[in-house]
């Protein structure tokens, strides 16, 4: 039956319920085409066993926090210290890191928790034993800005409006990342008046008007300068790049440092005079600071922190490759697998409570 989380061959599709087999499931629903989600129930540690090595691409999941709520069936999060909460942790991570594919990447959220007053630090604490136990690299560690935050009545602290979010790979030289998938759209560039101007109005008349004027370049730099800020111009005409800063000695501040010993551009700049700072034609990059707001609790009452699916695109667009399987191991109402299938890719979800696969399959269901 449904009833007991202790029976971990049981699983469930979207739209029925699979039985035993689980092996053979996963491998069916890998060569399908089927992007609905494929739920398991039971209790994460022992469904992960069950998984094949390296059958995953990507893993995005938000761990229960410690000592904070009691969660149905119960489960991680209720020890009662943070030491034995990280080392059941840690078992979970180990079993993850095997059936993440050596391509893949693991998108951790984890929240923070105060103790006596004392902000335990729980995220780089849990981040650091990944790294040293268990070998994981991390890439990036990402700052959610909640925007608001919920109900606090301290008046002794500053209101927590942030959570972390850490992003691992298992082999840096192989893990997959694209970065074009989650450019932001620039603006372009145009002809006005049959001159070419950049995406924010840069034509080079104030650039050519400076090298004429610098008294620094000599009159050689000066002819190189002209003849570069030509070509740059004429590239960002043929759609190469969409804007363009010209950083000049003497006329401009340098980026970063102005030691040639430290910066690449700043003994560009000592040797020919200026330098370029070119703008991809497909957009910026995100930065590591994301500013979502947390998806609100009157559209779902069944679960006390669901992440939004908006926390979910980067990570899924920029390290899931279109025909990969995305895991979240403490799915909850199934936000992760919402954010997949809305993003065309297959995804595995494993919760301990019944009720709240119910209610992803509900989630799932009215997308």
């Amino acid at each position: 039956t449904m009833n007991s989380p202790q029976n971990h061959n049981l699983f469930f599709k979207t739209l029925n319920i699979i039985e035993d087999n689980f092996d053979h499931e996963i491998e069916k629903y890998r060569e399908s085409s089927d992007t609905d989600p494929l739920f398991f129930l039971g209790d994460c540690l022992e469904v992960l066993k069950d998984i094949p090595d390296e059958s995953v691409d990507t893993i995005i999941t938000s761990p229960p926090y410690w000592s904070q709520r009691e969660y149905e069936n119960g489960g991680i999060g209720l020890e009662n210290t943070l030491e034995d909460f990280f080392l059941n942790l840690l078992k979970i991570t180990h079993e993850l890191k095997r059936v993440l594919k050596p391509t893949g990447s693991f998108w951790l959220n984890l929240g923070d928790v105060y103790k006596n007053k004392h902000l335990l630090g729980m995220p780089w604490r849990f981040a650091f034993k990944l790294i040293d136990e268990q070998n994981w690299v991390l890439r990036n560690e990402v700052i959610w800005n909640k925007v608001k935050g919920g109900m606090d009545n301290s008046k002794d602290k500053l209101g927590n409006v942030h959570e972390t979010i850490f992003h691992f790979v298992k082999d840096p030289s192989k893990y997959f990342y694209s970065t074009d998938e989650i450019r932001s759209k620039p603006r372009q560039s145009k002809v006005v008046n049959g001159s070419i101007v950049s995406a924010t109005g840069v034509s080079g008349v104030k650039y050519k008007r400076k090298i004429e004027l610098s008294t620094e370049l000599t009159d050689e730099e000066k002819n190189n300068a002209f003849k570069a800020l030509d070509e740059m111009l004429k590239q960002l005409k043929e759609g190469k790049y969409s804007d363009f800063r010209m950083v000049i000695r003497g006329a401009n501040r340098t980026t970063h440092s102005n030691s040639d010993k430290v910066s690449g551009r700043a003994k560009e700049l000592l040797n020919k005079g200026f330098y370029f700072l070119k703008y991809h034609p497909e957009g910026s990059k995100p930065s590591d600071v994301w500013e979502i707001l947390p998806e609100s609790s009157s559209k779902n009452k069944e679960h006390f922190a669901p992440y939004p699916i908006d926390l979910c695109r980067i990570p899924i667009l920029a390290t899931c490759p279109i025909n990969g399987i995305i895991l979240d191991p403490f799915v909850g109402t199934g936000t992760t697998c919402i954010a997949a299938k809305i993003l065309n890719r297959k995804s595995i979800g494993i919760d301990i409570s019944n009720s709240y696969l119910e209610t992803a399959k509900r989630r799932v269901l009215n997308e």
